[in-house]
């Protein structure tokens, strides 16, 4: 009886979406799927990644199609009212930094390739995704205005947060956020006290399936090391202009990555397993961050979570390694 009610549930969702989508073309009076028929009062032009829409003056039924617009969309002041995830769990599964503020967002699915009937369902006025969905943009587009924010990748987070608070108009909110984070930087090299001034802080991400992520100065956490003013190792120390990370270091070349201090995120059961395989090599028992006992794990949804409410969990966790730890 459980299976035959789902297959049903699905089955109603599924015509409601097909209901919408086809009502939505209708209006538009056989135009493309791509351009949503906006509405002409209480609204107001917006440029993104796909041309331009009217967005709504005050939206109050935001969907975000990723963890991080969620995240900016919260320290702004705005709850959506649903959003998807890195993960494709529909249980609710948000990164562990968001806490509890969470409650009460349907999860609407993987931030690549997020669950429309659900979206649909939610009647958003205002829909704000990234560049990985811009496949289902005309799907995404007849349902409500849909914004896509551009994103190349993590090295692009302020920018990805600066246009979200000038669509959402938010731009006081935005200010006060960012001092915010400025505030709690200065205190935490404060509290260094240029302890770390001629140490090198390695990151590096542990992939199971891909090998090891160098991640580079231009990146998210990278990004904030430099705000903090520690070093990095070499090859870690450099901006790049097509990526934010460095992919697939061989074993052979783990010493670019040693560092006096050395990161590691971690995330998946698949990672640690691979990290378990790279830790019985003796390429990796000789680097100097593992002999000095200077390795700390640390997770990477926050680590890679691109927005300031990742970035305030960062920074916690760098008090706890950089400044309590003995």
């Amino acid at each position: 009886m459980s299976i035959s009610f789902r297959r049903l549930t699905h089955l109603i969702l599924l015509s409601i979406l097909t209901v919408i989508l086809v009502s939505a073309c209708n209006t538009t009076n056989n135009t493309s799927m791509t351009h949503y028929k906006q509405p002409v009062e209480n609204c107001r032009t917006v440029q993104h990644a796909m041309g331009e829409i009217c967005v709504p003056n005050y939206p109050e039924r935001l969907v975000a199609i990723s963890h991080f617009t969620l995240a900016d969309a919260l320290v702004l002041g705005v709850q959506p009212i649903g959003s998807a995830s890195a993960s494709n769990d529909l249980q609710n599964k948000f990164p562990a930094y968001l806490k509890n503020e969470t409650q009460g967002i349907k999860q609407l699915g993987s931030q690549y390739e997020p669950n429309l009937e659900r979206i649909a369902f939610l009647k958003p006025d205002l829909i704000l995704g990234w560049e990985e969905i811009r496949k289902i943009y005309p799907l995404l587009s007849q349902i409500s205005p849909t914004a896509i924010i551009p994103w190349q990748g993590t090295s692009s987070w302020k920018e990805h947060f600066k246009f979200l608070a000038e669509v959402l108009r938010k731009e006081e909110e935005y200010k006060q956020a960012w001092n915010s984070y400025f505030q709690r930087i200065e205190k935490l090299k404060t509290a260094l006290n240029n302890q770390y001034k001629d140490k090198k802080i390695s990151v590096v991400s542990v992939v199971g399936g891909y090998g090891i992520i160098s991640w580079v100065k231009s990146s998210f956490i990278g990004s904030i090391l430099d705000d903090v003013g520690l070093q990095r190792p070499k090859s870690q120390n450099v901006i790049l202009t097509d990526g934010d990370r460095i992919f697939n270091i061989s074993e052979e070349r783990l010493e670019e990555i040693d560092g006096d201090i050395l990161f590691i995120t971690i995330g998946r059961d698949s990672d640690r397993k691979a990290l378990e395989k790279l830790q019985q090599k003796s390429l990796w028992r000789k680097l100097r961050a593992i002999q000095q006992g200077q390795v700390h794990f640390v997770d990477t949804e926050t680590w890679s979570g691109s927005n300031l409410l990742a970035a305030d969990a960062v920074i916690d966790d760098l008090y706890k390694y950089l400044v309590n730890a003995p």
